[in-house]
């Protein structure tokens, strides 16, 4: 229980435009800014597609200049930033817009810590203190979200990779917060089966951890809860229906409350799946799919009561059982083996799972052995 004699922060995020047809509102939003020189920064993949150009179109007729960013990796790294502030430079920009999921939002929200940030990136690491860095002003920054899982478009903080060891920092800074969020559910429309399974695990996985997670924040607590209720009415009609308006909405919202809800903390399951991506290249949302129903397992004892309440949320009598029938519903790999996992990865998995910035947050301590089994098992 809560010692409500000691004194807590609660900070909830930015201005939200949510709703079918509002990226359409974008070029006007600009202009009564007073900005006219954008520069969209997004992954190669939504580059080429058409409600990109289509957005690259309206932002022309609009008598805007535009410059798009996209050299980027599937997981981020530092020369993606540089090279995209760079740009931002060069092509003689006044504001930035990232357009995609995480990892799109990632370099565009490292970039606007970049412009005015001349340090080597790395030393805003929030990790050793870096924020503290992080003191002069920053470009005017729009997100629009195209994919349901990672919630960055109302997130204060970047992940992004050591070019060489893969190692990942985070950027963190309030500064670094959208000013304006366009989030469109029609955006997610065409996204392949996969994607949208592999996303929705994740941002499943944002609220479960966030509302088992250390410390005491109940209007987070309040968000996972309803997001829970809402993926799982809503997940796999998603995925099924594309154009289903009530499922892919729901499922935004879902997702952006889970990146509100996890300032509170996350735990073991991203600490176990972080390194899948760190070492084996694996897309964030299935690495999280294939390790939470482990990493519930593992925490449930002790903290019944909160499972209670999980279960209740998503409909269910049984969490567990209730992800393992979830993963095969959006027809997900049953174990790592499938994803190129061996026993020869297992030992530098579990050394970067027990060093990754998430684990403190758990509610449960782990080991070595802990985190070694819970790979065995997911294998």
């Amino acid at each position: 229980m809560h010692d409500f004699t000691k004194a807590v922060s609660f900070s909830f995020p930015t201005n939200i435009r949510f709703g079918c047809g509002v990226i359409k509102e974008l070029p006007k939003h600009l202009k009564e800014q007073g900005f006219s020189r954008p520069l969209l920064v997004t992954d190669p993949n939504v580059a080429q597609l058409g409600f990109f150009k289509e957005i690259l179109d309206d932002l022309s007729s609009s008598g805007l200049s535009t410059e798009t960013f996209c050299d980027t990796h599937k997981n981020p790294v530092k020369s993606d930033v540089l090279k995209g502030g760079e740009k931002f430079e060069e092509t003689d920009r006044d504001c930035i817009i990232g357009i995609g999921g995480g990892a799109g939002m990632d370099v565009a929200r490292a970039i606007v810590l970049r412009i005015n940030h001349r340090r080597d990136l790395f030393d805003y690491d929030d990790l050793i203190g870096g924020d503290k860095y992080v003191t002069e002003e920053v470009p005017y920054f729009i997100t629009v979200p195209t994919t349901s899982g990672t919630g960055s478009e109302v997130g204060r903080s970047a992940i992004i990779s050591e070019d060489e060891t893969k190692r990942k920092r985070i950027l963190f800074a309030p500064k670094l917060l959208a000013r304006q969020v366009f989030a469109d559910p029609e955006l997610t429309f065409g996204l392949p089966d996969f994607i949208t399974a592999a996303t929705g695990m994740d941002a499943l996985t944002h609220n479960m951890e966030a509302f088992l997670a250390k410390g005491y924040h109940p209007m987070c607590d309040g968000l996972a809860l309803e997001a829970m209720k809402m993926i799982s009415a809503s997940l796999a009609t998603a995925v099924n229906e594309s154009k289903n308006i009530k499922a892919r909405s729901e499922m935004m919202l879902a997702s952006l409350m889970g990146a509100v809800a996890f300032q509170k903390g996350l735990g073991i399951v991203h600490a176990t799946a972080h390194p899948l991506s760190t070492l084996l290249d694996m897309h964030h949302g299935l690495a999280n799919a294939m390790m939470i129903p482990y990493g519930m397992e593992y925490n449930h004892s002790g903290l019944e009561t909160k499972f209670e309440q999980m279960a209740k949320a998503l409909g269910t009598a049984d969490v567990e059982q209730f992800l393992f029938d979830m993963k095969s519903k959006l027809k997900l790999p049953e174990g790592l083996k499938a994803l190129g996992v061996g026993e020869e990865h297992l030992d530098q998995l579990t050394e970067l799972a027990l060093n990754d910035f998430c684990l403190p947050a758990n509610p449960k301590s782990a080991g070595k052995k802990d985190i070694m089994n819970i790979y065995k098992k997911a294998m």
